[in-house]
C-alpha cells in the first residue's frame, strides 16, 4: 500500500485518493500548511517523506521472509 507520501500532490485524482485513504493526516497537513509558510511547509513535508523512506522496507517486508530470517 502506498503511504501518504508516495502520492503526486499535483495531481488532482492522486492528492484525492490520498485524502480519502489517509483523512485524518490530509487534514493535519492542510491545517499545518495553514499554519507554516510555504518553504516552511515544504522542509516538513521533505522530512517526512525521507523518513517514511527510510522506514518503508521494515513495514514492507512479505511475512515469509521474516520467518525465514527467524531461523
Amino acid at each position: 500500500m502506498k503511504s501518504f507520501y508516495d502520492f503526486n500532490r499535483d495531481n488532482p485524482q492522486e492528492r484525492q485518493l490520498r485524502n480519502s485513504l489517509y483523512p485524518e493526516l490530509a487534514k493535519f497537513h492542510i491545517a499545518l500548511q495553514e499554519e507554516l509558510g510555504e518553504e516552511e511547509y515544504l522542509t516538513f513535508y521533505c522530512a517526512e517523506k525521507e523518513a517514511v523512506k527510510r522506514f518503508a522496507p521494515i513495514f514492507n517486508q512479505p511475512t515469509s521472509t521474516w520467518a525465514s530470517a527467524a531461523y
